[in-house]
């Protein structure tokens, strides 16, 4: 029988983790282990784990979520266990939930993911998952092309020999899309969900239209920044990337004008920087050094970084044809 780990990701929710890790012990089919990635938390979380004797865990600084599975899901593959199964600490299984995701195998690579369910109401799908909104909908055994990283996401280990571990530098917001799009579009391995394997999960109340605070905002840098990285790995191609990012920054900008109440002008100066950080490929901005720019209200800049990135493109698609002539050059 193959060995199964799960690996939760965990930052200064010690509760919840709790009733996470309890979930996983209850399993009806047991787990080989249970991996706990610690993102430096303060609440007394690293007390918690050196209190348990049935977990591994790993105590780092606080990398971000996309840090926290790099790490979790590369310490798995080289302890040799077969099946990885990802969590954040902030849902749990239910009881059958592995037991159902496994039977859900039938030997053809696949991504396998568990029905991210209401935590609350215990049958509403917290993500749109196709056309279903409850569980009670669902007509079929798998809903195939689709699957919410990282909530109860099963990986085989083949996976990652093919695609690698998703990349520390995202730090959060879109780290668990570009690896879905990485495993699903760039190599093609199909994804489902079994709406028999069960995770719960809070409903999700995010929305950009939400008015967000301007000086506590670094969150917000993340979701612009790597919105663009997203449709690179997506799309394949980076004039369509940039196509799509520039759509999406125009639609982000006039949802500030509408629909924000505060800082208006301060929100809109302050898109530019991710923007800008997203077409230099910049992965350096830490939330304490974005904290401080947007206390010292610093000015952005963006006009360079576009000329650069156009630039690169433009070299990027004449590249066949100068190499051709180089060659025949070379051979005349």
């Amino acid at each position: 029988m193959e060995k199964v780990i799960a690996v939760v990701v965990t930052y200064n929710r010690e509760a919840l983790l709790s009733e996470c890790i309890t979930a996983l012990r209850n399993q009806s089919r047991p787990l080989d282990a249970i991996l706990i990635v610690n993102n430096g938390s303060t609440d007394g979380t690293e007390t918690w784990l050196n209190q348990q004797n049935d977990l591994f865990f790993i105590n780092q600084q606080n990398v971000g979520s996309s840090g926290g599975f790099s790490a979790g899901i590369n310490w798995a593959y080289k302890n040799d266990y077969a099946w990885i199964w990802c969590m954040d600490d902030d849902g749990y299984p239910k009881e059958d939930a592995l037991e159902n995701l496994l039977a859900a195998d039938d030997g053809c690579l696949r991504l396998l993911n568990c029905a991210v369910i209401d935590k609350e109401d215990k049958k509403s799908f917290v993500w749109k998952t196709q056309h279903y909104k409850t569980l009670d909908e669902v007509d079929c055994k798998l809903i195939e092309g689709i699957g919410h990283p990282f909530n109860g996401t099963m990986l085989h280990r083949r996976i990652i020999e093919r695609v690698g571990v998703p990349k520390p530098k995202y730090f959060l917001w879109g780290d668990e899309t570009e690896y879905y799009y990485r495993i699903t579009r760039r190599n093609e391995i199909p994804v489902c969900t079994v709406p028999g394997s069960i995770h719960y999960h809070p409903s999700t109340a995010f929305s950009i239209k939400k008015d967000w605070d301007y000086a506590s905002g670094w969150k917000m840098y993340y979701y612009i920044r790597n919105r663009f990285h997203i449709h690179r790995v997506k799309f394949n191609n980076r004039l369509l990337a940039l196509l799509h990012y520039c759509c999406f920054i125009i639609a982000f900008s006039a949802i500030v004008l509408l629909f924000q109440k505060t800082d208006k002008l301060k929100k809109l100066s302050f898109i530019m920087w991710p923007v800008a950080d997203a077409f230099n490929n910049n992965f350096e901005a830490t939330p304490p050094a974005i904290l401080l720019r947007l206390k010292n209200n610093e000015g952005f800049s963006l006009s360079s970084s576009i000329n650069s990135y156009l630039k690169s493109t433009w070299l990027q698609i004449l590249a066949p044809f100068t190499s051709s002539r180089t060659e025949r050059a070379a051979n005349a």
